[in-house]
């Protein structure tokens, strides 16, 4: 009985390596979602990490009286940094933001931008 067996594995291992008709080995079948796997990491992951460093790198240089536009479009003057949170001044108000918010960082400091009352254009007077 084990010899028959033992013809039957050897003759099982023959069919497979000889007859063409079988397809192609199973690990090709992976072949695909490996390339998929690949693809999405090189053009959605890899990038999207790369801007996160850089987005952090940027958060991180931001010093008092730098011009930041926020990620809804706010623009304003640095006046402090406490942890997570920025204060700025955008025209006339004065607001509390965060740090992450920031999508953007102008190093240009705006003369007088730590005085109270400094406008960017002189409102109009009304004359007699």
């Amino acid at each position: 009985m084990d010899s028959s067996l033992l013809e039957t594995l050897v003759l099982a291992a023959q069919n497979g390596t000889d007859d063409p008709s079988r397809g192609a080995p199973g690990w090709t079948t992976f072949v695909p979602i490996i390339l998929i796997v690949v693809m999405f990491y090189v053009l959605l992951i890899r990038p999207q990490s790369v801007r996160a460093k850089e987005h952090a790198r940027m958060i991180e240089q931001i010093k008092v009286g730098d011009r930041v536009v926020t990620s809804g479009g706010i623009m304003g003057t640095v006046l402090g940094i406490r942890g997570k949170n920025l204060s700025i001044r955008s025209s006339d108000s004065k607001l509390e933001i965060l740090k992450n918010s920031v999508s953007e960082i102008n190093k240009e400091k705006v003369p007088g931008s730590g005085e109270k009352g400094h406008h960017d254009a002189q409102a109009p007077t009304m004359s007699s």
